[in-house]
């Protein structure tokens, strides 16, 4: 022990490894859903957006099955691309969501929205031939208007070829002069989905990496490409949500841009949380979804932006709780610098979050947080064992502890060993992400 100005700090911390306990449950491989193609795990809209670290919705149904009943209150507080509030609908419960990201938002709201079909394929071909005709006849014209409404950040020009972006920039002004709401974010996330192809960023990279040489794709026609696809899983959508839940959608789908320390729901009103946390390294996901927010407005500084993500190092408290010895320990272990500060913050994040879903949640009712562990820096960062011991001392009880295997080829990327951020694939040290995790069904008391 060393004692400095009345502090007591232990030189010899137990190593992570000691704490390493959920590993020992076996793997239950019912959970792994292996058999499931790629095909089955973007069925109907789960399908119309290329989005980082999903899980699968068969996951998010089978807990929604087993935990709740119809009518329930199932949410979300780090929504992302809206697979359990997509679930919770079309399984007759009140799905409810918060994140973020604005895109995420957008993207969870058009997901989980049932339109019309007849009146949607209306619209899209209407769309199509008035877009059409104006860059056949009239596109110097548009662009002027479009470059008078529309004022895009100078980034733009950093990942967009000119003429490419003047062609862009001709659809969005169009997009954005639809009346009806639905219709005109059905055809904006038709445009998010499509920027990445048509810009320079490196098509199969996992981290922004500019390709001077990608091959150009005509937006115009990308975008009708998208838009015909995003056709068929809304049908097939359509299919599956109750008439009751269509006349009243507002009521069972609720998505919110905000905190997930500050829930849209009442006290002990909600059944069940099925969500999957943002990992330590959560701001890496604000560069993958810059250029839909640099395009729709959301996005003016990246790294104001990656303060908003949980864990952030620049966010400053006067004091930190954590409630779980583990997580003194990893932060202990990374040494006094930035990135231990990051994984601190971040476990306070959580364990707040934490406390507003005690909030929501009725008693006996019961959470379902997916997560796994990582590596930074070479330290076990027991994300799942902190969870238990946090939730644990905020008044949950363990109702069961599911160890599953994610097949290889759901996976959302590879890993750096050293320093656990993403790596491109042809790193030949890259470790594959998560391999396995855990589900954590806590019961309030």
């Amino acid at each position: 022990m060393v004692l400095t100005k009345n502090i007591i700090i232990n030189t010899k911390p137990q190593t992570c490894n000691n704490f390493k306990i959920l590993s020992k449950i076996p793997i239950q491989y019912e959970w792994s859903f292996s058999d499931k193609t790629i095909k089955d795990t973007a069925y109907i809209t789960h399908g119309i957006y290329t989005y980082p670290a999903k899980f699968i919705p068969q996951l998010a149904k089978k807990i929604i099955k087993k935990y709740s009943n119809k009518d329930d209150i199932i949410i979300d507080p780090f929504m992302g691309s809206g697979t359990t509030i997509i679930e919770a609908i079309i399984n007759n419960r009140i799905g409810i969501g918060t994140d973020v990201n604005e895109i995420a938002v957008l993207l969870s709201k058009v997901k989980a929205t049932p339109i019309d079909y007849n009146l949607l394929t209306n619209q899209y071909f209407d769309f199509m031939f008035h877009l059409q005709e104006k860059f056949r006849l009239n596109f110097v014209k548009e662009l002027k208007n479009a470059q008078k409404n529309i004022k895009l950040p100078a980034r733009v020009d950093y990942w967009f070829k000119p003429h490419i972006k003047d062609r862009l920039i001709v659809i969005l002004y169009n997009i954005l002069k639809i009346k009806n709401s639905d219709i005109k974010d059905f055809f904006l996330i038709t445009f998010a989905q499509i920027l990445k192809s048509c810009s320079i960023w490196l098509q199969k990279s996992v981290k922004p990496t500019r390709d001077l040489k990608k091959k150009e794709i005509e937006p115009l026609y990308k975008f009708q490409w998208q838009a015909k696809k995003m056709l068929k899983k809304y049908n097939d959508f359509n299919d599956l949500v109750s008439q009751k839940i269509k006349t009243d959608i507002k009521k069972y789908r609720i998505v919110k841009n905000s905190d997930a320390r500050n829930l849209p729901c009442g006290n002990k009103e909600a059944t069940l949380i099925v969500t999957s946390p943002p990992y330590v390294t959560s701001y890496e996901y604000a560069d993958l979804h810059q250029l839909p927010l640099l395009w729709f407005g959301f996005l003016k500084e990246l790294s104001s932006f990656r303060k908003k993500f949980i864990g952030s190092s620049f966010r400053q408290r006067n004091s930190i709780e954590l409630k779980s010895k583990i997580a003194k320990n990893i932060v202990f272990e990374l040494g006094n610098n930035k990135l231990s500060r990051g994984v601190e913050n971040y476990f306070a994040d959580m364990l707040e979050s934490f406390i507003e879903m005690k909030r929501v949640l009725k008693k006996g009712g019961k959470t379902a947080i997916v997560i796994g562990n990582t590596k930074l820096k070479g330290v076990e960062i027991l994300n799942a064992e902190v969870f238990k011991e946090q939730l644990e001392n905020i008044g949950f009880t363990v109702h069961d502890i599911i160890h599953r295997e994610i097949p290889s080829k759901m996976l959302p990327s590879t890993r750096d060993p050293k320093n656990g951020r993403f790596t491109k694939a042809t790193n030949d040290k890259k470790s594959l992400v998560y391999p396995t995790e855990y589900i954590l069904i806590m019961e309030k008391k």
